[in-house]
């Protein structure tokens, strides 16, 4: 398998055909043989039954959370069982381009360690109606991880890795919505790249992002800058290691 497509959802349901078919387009058109991974919460909103009908149209497999939540933790339960050469991740709600996939790709056999699907880069471009708020909410939150990761777009949920790189992850202990950016610490990339996007506007439900999501987002931060001043970049652990830390998260 080329490519694993890792997908996080909740309630997000409206949005997965267009999402399904628009991945397997993509990568189709380039002969990438892929599967496409949805994690889902427990939505109960007829993600199970309309997945099941995807899936005989397309590579596509549903793992259902019943007693565990969380985006972050989401994604590394699918990178666990993922199958492919290359992880991609990617938002359910077609804020993020699948055309773009395979220039993800690309870039992480032109030598990349991890590659960003970025909106800030040149070239890069937000929908209209994004608002001033949310703006600076997005780069309040990109100046705080600077330190952690100096590239333009952090925050990003739309992200591709190898398989090698996502095993040599340390300690892994997910929380919140920002998976990317304790790959991008914990997995020692120091090859980082980033391909310009749009950034759509989600087309159905609505979004996550809360006073509690921001929340966990500084607990997650706080959890990186002590794990960076740690000095736990000195080694690379056993596989043995990174399990039980995973275990342990």
């Amino acid at each position: 398998m080329d490519v694993s497509l890792i997908v996080p959802t909740f309630r997000e349901v409206e949005n997965l055909p267009h999402l399904a078919a628009a991945i397997h387009s993509s990568l189709s058109a380039c002969g990438l043989s892929h599967e496409i991974i949805i994690v889902d919460d427990n939505s109960r909103d007829g993600t199970e039954e309309v997945c099941g009908k995807l899936a005989s149209q397309f590579p596509l497999r549903l793992i259902t959370r019943r007693d565990e939540r969380g985006l972050s933790s989401a994604v590394v339960r699918g990178m666990d069982e993922a199958t492919g050469k290359t992880f991609v991740v990617m938002d359910a709600d077609l804020s993020h381009p699948a055309a773009a996939i395979p220039s993800l790709v690309g870039a992480l056999d032109n030598g990349a360690d991890f590659v960003i699907g970025s909106r800030y880069v040149p070239g890069g471009t937000t929908e209209e109606g994004w608002g001033f708020y949310r703006w600076l909410n997005s780069k309040v939150a990109t100046l705080m991880a600077w330190p952690l990761a100096s590239v333009s777009d952090p925050m990003a949920g739309f992200f591709a890795l190898r398989r090698d790189t996502f095993l040599s992850a340390s300690r892994l202990d997910p929380i919140g919505y920002k998976i990317g950016l304790e790959l991008l610490v914990k997995c020692r990339c120091a090859r980082v790249a980033e391909v310009p996007i749009h950034f759509a506007n989600r087309l159905h439900g609505s979004s996550k992002l809360n006073l509690s999501e921001q929340l966990n987002y500084l607990r997650h931060l706080g959890r990186l800058y002590a794990f960076r001043l740690g000095g736990l970049f000195s080694a690379a652990p056993a596989v043995a290691d990174i399990d039980q830390g995973r275990k342990a998260a």
